[in-house]
């Protein structure tokens, strides 16, 4: 399955996502993935899997005409590594055009200006800016051996003054790494530069790689906050659970199959996943046991409640 969901998430609302990589692709193998360890470190685009089968899944999950806030570029790496990015996204503008499109990415090839012209038409974009000294840099995202940071964001800032759409910047905030007054002051000059529609401070919500990661407190969020106006800054907060059936009529009953496919990309409670997948708690739990018992999951009691993973027997296989 290269799609996944709509799940409801906490920035963009309702989203059917779009993985075009093989899992943990990726151009840095940051402390605070949820998807784990990058297995495979690179910068070399390339074509993950055949172009015609994305768009045909496409077509099916699409004419099913979904109420979308946006059909977004995500999973577990960094999507702007399929070459075939820019041929899906004039595939969705030109035959869904009623679509927003959005890309979450690291921002890290945007020094090509190839990923560049494939990203112009997105309607939104929502590249990551976690840290501006070399020093952090290497600690939070462990970057591929050839990036260089001054090289990233110059490529940033000449996408930045191409691209029409609306831009949103994340910052994934790593407790006693990049939330000094130094690293986010260095943070906010770049910003100024951008001129971003949007701030997004982020923390940890969930399991992730690094086991000593912890999120950050509300009180340090407001603190970073502050020293980053007058931009405009946003703290994300999980969404709060809302009675929305509309997909349910368009998709049928979830299966075990749309379980799987959230777990591939980040573990998940039972409550998120009745959230993300607008299903009855008692549905999924009864989705995780069968899963479970065929060894496809596991679970494992976190500091937020039970998270559900997927086993190495279900990722060797690529479910």
């Amino acid at each position: 399955m290269y799609t996944f969901g709509p799940v409801r998430s906490r920035r963009l609302g309702m989203s059917l996502g779009v993985d075009l990589l093989t899992h943990k692709t990726c151009s840095l193998d940051c402390i605070y993935c949820e998807c784990g360890i990058t297995t495979h470190l690179s910068v070399s685009r390339k074509s993950f899997f055949p172009v015609q089968k994305i768009i045909e899944e496409l077509n099916t999950v699409l004419a099913k005409k979904p109420k979308l806030d946006y059909i977004t570029f995500s999973g577990s790496g960094e999507p702007t590594l399929s070459e075939d990015l820019g041929i899906v996204i004039k595939f969705l503008k030109d035959h869904y055009p009623e679509y927003k499109i959005a890309l979450l990415t690291n921002a890290t090839l945007l020094f090509d200006p190839t990923v560049r012209s494939n990203l112009l038409p997105l309607d939104l974009i929502v590249p990551s800016i976690d840290a501006v000294s070399f020093e952090i840099f290497q600690k939070i995202n462990k970057p591929h051996p050839i990036l260089k940071m001054d090289k990233m964001l110059d490529g940033l800032i000449q996408f930045r003054k191409d691209y029409k759409g609306m831009f949103w910047i994340e910052i994934f905030i790593v407790p006693g790494l990049n939330d000094s007054v130094d690293e986010i002051t260095k943070i906010k000059e770049v910003c100024l530069k951008l001129s971003p529609d949007k701030i997004q401070l982020n923390t940890l919500d969930r399991p992730c790689q690094t086991k000593w990661v912890r999120p950050a407190f509300f009180e340090s969020l407001l603190e970073i906050q502050n020293l980053l106006q007058p931009l405009p800054v946003e703290i994300i907060s999980f969404p709060q659970k809302i009675n929305n059936n509309a997909n349910r009529s368009l998709f049928g009953d979830q299966t075990s199959d749309d379980i799987v496919a959230i777990l591939k990309r980040r573990p998940s409670t039972v409550e998120d996943l009745s959230l993300t997948l607008n299903m009855k708690i008692v549905h999924v739990h009864k989705s995780l046991k069968t899963l479970e018992e065929n060894g496809l999951i596991e679970h494992k009691s976190e500091n937020r409640g039970t998270f559900y993973y997927l086993t190495f027997r279900a990722k060797k296989n690529n479910l």
